[in-house]
């Protein structure tokens, strides 16, 4: 089976909302929302794969603070090992640049939305 290696950012707004990301139709898992973030490429460390992806995807920069939960989920044809940080916007207004949708989402209701598996124990860390 093969595994990969990702990160996520828990980017909080000053209403203590959580920035959540819809997968694209043309994304794996589509219409299924996540903590925006992507692959850690080969001698990159977590944290500068998380201000890469970021800058890629949402084109803004953060400043990552601590780990969140370092998950291990396995899908029917691939293992994930997903870290997600604590992450506050340093430059820049998100754009949904790869994903279909981006929304800030209350804490209270984030279980109210359709989570990619592996983000479910990350989502439960945060409405704790």
């Amino acid at each position: 089976m093969k595994a990969i290696n990702v990160v996520g950012a828990v980017i909080q707004n000053e209403q203590g909302e959580i920035l959540c990301a819809l997968r694209s139709s043309t994304m794996s898992m589509p219409n299924l929302w996540e903590f925006p973030g992507g692959k850690i490429k080969e001698g990159e460390a977590p944290e500068e794969a998380l201000v890469r992806e970021i800058q890629e995807e949402l084109g803004c920069r953060l400043q990552v603070g601590e780990l969140v939960a370092n998950i291990v989920h396995e899908y029917p044809t691939i293992k994930v090992r997903l870290l997600t940080y604590h992450a506050k916007i340093i430059e820049g207004e998100p754009k949904a640049l790869e994903h279909a949708e981006l929304r800030w989402v209350s804490k209270d209701h984030l279980t109210s939305i359709e989570w990619a598996p592996a983000d479910l124990p990350t989502v439960a860390r945060v409405v704790e």
